[in-house]
């Protein structure tokens, strides 16, 4: 029972408090004064009248501290499902809905952190496997010592790497450890360098390159968006068919740089579009877990993006396969000479 949850302050219900068991004092001690009960009996009488009062009116009041003072103990040893009732319109009300939303976010980290070492120990443990499986055929001499073999085992050990590298990358992002080095660069060039990496390893998978502007030069930290359009590059390569193509262009719209990777690959379902940059998310379509891919680069880019007051998000092409979209405030919009 709390029937003080309509009033808006606490102080208004310490005086509705004080001011009911008051009058059931006086109410009591008048009645029995004209019943002509002794006066130490009505006084008896009013008094516990008016801690009864006081009691049912206060219990209303302290309930929410008491289910946060339950739900606090509850979340020390690991359960985050418990809520307080929050009906209340004063300053106990705002912290009982504030810790609401507190738990649920402790909740939610939780759950992240349960996914995190899951996703891990999924990751790490195939290339270690194979690893592992490769170097007992060695050991035991079932499988000679060749370059192939150790070309797997190579490719393996890289696997891991990126995969190591990527973590602490993400960490340092979501810390807020990670400061970028913007400076103005050359946006044609950038492009060409990372489309040029990505032929290295893409097979007779085409890589094109569009700029609509030559010259064109925005401020960003050089680095951390050759790492952005390299990991778009090397997901389109991935997805896309042997022998298809993969376009990379850029032009400046409105202030806004537009980066765009277009690939013939599966492309992403309009449902799963605005979960590929969740951390180890697959598309069951688009990816596999046997494939190269850890689920981090899209992650790692949106953290990048963000932090340049830019956005990224995926269109799907009439003619099929995936767009990757990247816009970027051009903060010194120009050309370089030359």
């Amino acid at each position: 029972m709390r029937p003080l949850d309509p009033l808006t302050s606490i102080k208004t219900k310490l005086g509705v408090v004080i001011v009911c068991a008051v009058a059931v004092t006086v109410v009591v001690h008048r009645i029995g004064l004209k019943q002509g009960l002794p006066l130490a009996v009505v006084g008896v009488a009013s008094g516990a009248l008016a801690l009864g009062m006081v009691q049912l009116l206060a219990h209303g009041m302290t309930s929410p501290l008491r289910e946060m003072a339950a739900a606090a103990k509850a979340m020390a040893k690991g359960d985050y499902s418990r809520r307080v009732t929050a009906t209340s319109r004063d300053e106990v009300g705002d912290l009982a809905s504030a810790f609401n939303a507190m738990s649920a976010e402790l909740a939610e980290v939780d759950r992240m952190r349960k996914d995190l070492v899951a996703n891990v120990s999924h990751e790490l443990r195939t290339p270690i496997g194979a690893l592992q499986a490769m170097l007992e055929n060695l050991v035991d001499g079932v499988q000679p010592t060749d370059p192939a073999a150790l070309a797997t085992m190579l490719k393996q050990v890289e696997r891991l790497g990126r995969l190591v590298e990527q973590l602490l990358d993400l960490s340092r992002l979501e810390s807020g450890a990670l400061a970028l080095d913007v400076a103005p660069f050359d946006v044609g060039r950038l492009l060409e360098d990372a489309a040029g990496e990505c032929r290295l390893v893409s097979g007779r998978t085409s890589v094109h390159v569009t700029i609509d502007q030559s010259g064109l030069a925005v401020e960003g930290d050089t680095e951390r968006i050759h790492q952005v359009v390299a990991n778009l590059l090397e997901n389109a390569v991935r997805h896309s068919a042997d022998g298809g193509d993969v376009h990379l262009s850029a032009h400046e719209r409105d202030d806004r740089l537009r980066i765009e990777v277009t690939d013939s690959g599966p492309g992403i379902p309009d449902a799963e579009a605005s979960r590929v940059f969740e951390r180890f998310y697959r598309s069951d379509s688009a990816r596999s877990s046997m494939d190269g891919g850890s689920g981090l680069g899209l992650a790692i880019a949106r953290w990048i993006v963000d932090l340049h007051g830019g956005k990224i998000w995926v269109e799907s092409p009439s003619e099929g396969g995936c767009r990757m979209v990247v816009e970027l405030p051009v903060r010194s919009s120009g050309f370089l000479g030359g």
